[in-house]
């Protein structure tokens, strides 16, 4: 029976028995007050047994009291983005006071070394913990097949770890290690004549320029290319140097290829000049291998894991956290998926704060505990407000 039938059933049994007592002296006000309180009494039984019925029945069902509040919502939370959880990726070129906004990354600009400090030093008061840097070679003659340049001890790159370990000794260098911006070719380590990929010695050549990075005071490296074997490699000839107690090496196990990195190449000018990276990036639909990926770097020594895009890829997070549960993961929001939310944003899609957040958090849900984001001196503010 509804609740409406019973109020009403109720109803019409009281005064029927009201009736039935002959009170022919009561007027028909009286009669027509009487039948407006007993419904009143009936409508409040009803409400206090449904409402019994109701939570015996299923009191799990009630869930809004846990998130009725601000602050009751935070702690739903598993994670909570917080500043030391950004690290905020860095363009710098080999051109010294170069300061130069990317067209299709918005907010973002190419810098060289002496540009660097003025930026930074207002993002590392507001709490900026970490940077990420990628060198760009912009002089005549700098790339070549090899990517000799990429170890330069005059390059952007070791130039920018000694400055910042100097000018700011708390904040974390990691670097990312890579061919691609060095060699006249684009691709991310060193060519067969057949042009194909020659991973033995492109692994060589990539641990070598980990090794100088890491000798020149970062705090971190990060190899991005994705040849076979890169992160046992690396993590032998740390050992050999003895520099791995403070040396963390992240591996970017989990790189997809695609077309997010656009606005990225155009910073970096690291577009390959033939071909694409299918044959040693994974692709998109991947996901096994992505795990297995995972596995081996794992095995091969790697201190973080990251995967790369986020977005479009959280249940490889997911799995990664999974297969790595006592490592940190690492996810990389890339260029394209940043320019993606401007272009939302401008267009008035919705709100670029909010957004931001919104896509940072579901990269954190999906198991997440470090963000590689452009956003970063956004988010710098917005935790701070």
């Amino acid at each position: 029976m509804s609740f409406s039938s019973l109020v009403q059933d109720l109803s019409l049994r009281d005064s029927s028995g009201s009736r039935r007592r002959g009170d022919a002296s009561v007027s028909t006000i009286n009669d027509a007050a009487s039948r407006t309180s007993h419904i009143s009494r009936a409508m409040s039984y009803t409400s206090t047994a449904a409402t019994s019925v109701s939570i015996s029945g299923d009191i799990s069902s009630q869930l809004h009291a846990g998130y009725c509040h601000p602050l009751a919502r935070s702690w739903q939370a598993e994670r909570q983005l917080t500043k030391s959880m950004l690290i905020y990726p860095l363009f710098v070129s080999d051109q010294d006071d170069e300061e130069v906004l990317i067209p299709s990354l918005p907010g973002q600009y190419r810098r060289g070394v002496n540009r660097l400090v003025p930026y930074l030093e207002p993002l590392v008061q507001k709490g900026l913990r970490s940077v990420i840097l990628f060198g760009v070679p912009l002089r005549p003659g700098t790339k070549d097949a090899l990517g000799t340049s990429a170890d330069d001890p005059e390059g952007p790159v070791i130039r920018t770890i000694q400055l910042l370990r100097q000018r700011f000794p708390h904040l974390y260098i990691v670097c990312d290690v890579c061919l691609c911006e060095y060699t006249s070719h684009g691709h991310c380590g060193i060519l067969r004549d057949d042009g194909s990929l020659n991973n033995q010695l492109s692994v060589d050549r990539i641990s070598d320029v980990a090794i100088a990075y890491a000798r020149a005071g970062a705090h971190c490296v990060a190899p991005s290319d994705m040849n076979d074997g890169r992160i046992r490699a690396i993590k032998l000839k740390l050992i050999e140097e003895g520099i791995v107690h403070n040396v963390t090496l992240m591996s970017y196990a989990a790189k997809f290829s695609g077309c997010l990195y656009g606005p990225f190449r155009d910073a970096a000018g690291s577009a390959p000049s033939f071909g694409d990276r299918r044959c040693y990036q994974l692709p998109p639909g991947g996901r096994g291998l992505a795990r297995r990926a995972i596995i081996r770097d794992i095995n091969e020594g790697a201190d973080v894991i990251m995967v790369k895009p986020a977005s479009q890829y959280l249940d490889v997070i997911s799995d990664a956290k999974e297969l790595g549960r006592d490592l940190p993961i690492a996810a990389y929001q890339v260029s394209g998926e940043f320019a993606m939310i401007h272009a939302a944003a401008k267009a008035g899609v919705f709100d670029l704060k909010a957004m931001a957040f919104e896509s940072t958090e579901g990269i954190l849900r999906a198991g997440a505990t470090i963000i590689i984001s452009y956003f970063t001196p956004e988010f710098l503010d917005w935790l701070t407000n």
